[in-house]
């Protein structure tokens, strides 16, 4: 039996009759900290959303801790899988408290209230995300940086085990992009915090990434570290652009420059 924490085989997925996600077979190790990276219309949101539960999927078999997916009720599930997606736009009038507090919704039961321990785990899911100085706060007034490592606490706040995150810093500049991945590579690292990304920028996944797949028409096109996906005839076939691949002189990691029309 498979000591991986998640388990995908032989899947597909889509919506109605459409098939987006095609014959996917990939597995998650406990301490992954695992990219998906793909153009637009790979099919990466569509992954994580049938990883999630959010769609279900039609062929093949998905497994948590060696448990068909299906299987394991919802509760149960969120007890131990958080997933931060794209921003929203709106949060009402919620203060970043009350939002990290949202994460402890499946260890409570149906009319049961926080308690102390809640509060406690809130307050740590905020400390540990550098926002506990505005807990008070709404959440409308802070920053997008701030914002997003306010959802990340209430992620935390769930105790998962595996945590999903899709396009977590595609809004944010470039400080608050490194900000919010370095968060999750201190997780990763100190909590042993296993996570799925999807990621657009090709430098960001060589740089934190342990794993990366790179999907192109619903498939896996390719599956490795960062030397084994990133190298330009991979990503001159996916993305149809010409680009150059040299090694990041600090990591000694891939780094990707486009070659733009007047240079080639």
């Amino acid at each position: 039996m498979s000591t991986a924490l998640l388990n995908v085989n032989d899947m597909n997925a889509g919506y109605g009759k459409e098939t987006i996600i095609k014959n996917i077979s990939f597995a998650v190790q406990q301490g992954d900290f695992l990219g998906i990276i793909g153009p637009n219309g790979s099919g990466k949101t569509t992954l994580l959303k049938v990883l999630t539960r959010v769609i279900p999927h039609y062929q093949g078999e998905i497994t948590f801790e060696n448990t068909l997916l299906r299987q394991i009720p919802l509760r149960a599930f969120a007890r131990k899988v958080a997933c931060v997606a794209q921003e929203s736009t709106s949060y009402f009038s919620f203060s970043a408290e009350e939002i990290a507090l949202l994460g402890r919704s499946p260890h409570l039961g149906r009319w049961q209230q926080e308690g102390k321990t809640d509060f406690a785990i809130a307050e740590e899911s905020l400390r540990a995300t550098d926002t506990l100085l505005f807990k008070d706060k709404d959440m409308n007034t802070l920053s997008a940086g701030e914002r997003q490592r306010v959802i990340i606490a209430k992620a935390l706040a769930q105790e998962p085990k595996l945590l999903f995150l899709d396009e977590p810093t595609s809004h944010l500049d470039i400080g608050h992009q490194i900000q919010i991945l370095n968060l999750l590579q201190k997780l990763n690292r100190e909590k042993n915090l296993t996570i799925v990304i999807v990621l657009h920028d090709l430098n960001l996944a060589s740089e934190y990434c342990n794993r990366i797949i790179l999907m192109d028409q619903g498939r896996i096109f390719k599956e490795g570290n960062a030397d084994e996906v990133l190298t330009y005839k991979n990503i001159e076939e996916v993305y149809k652009t010409l680009v150059l691949v040299h090694k990041n002189p600090l990591s000694n990691r891939p780094y990707i420059i486009l070659v733009s029309g007047k240079d080639r």
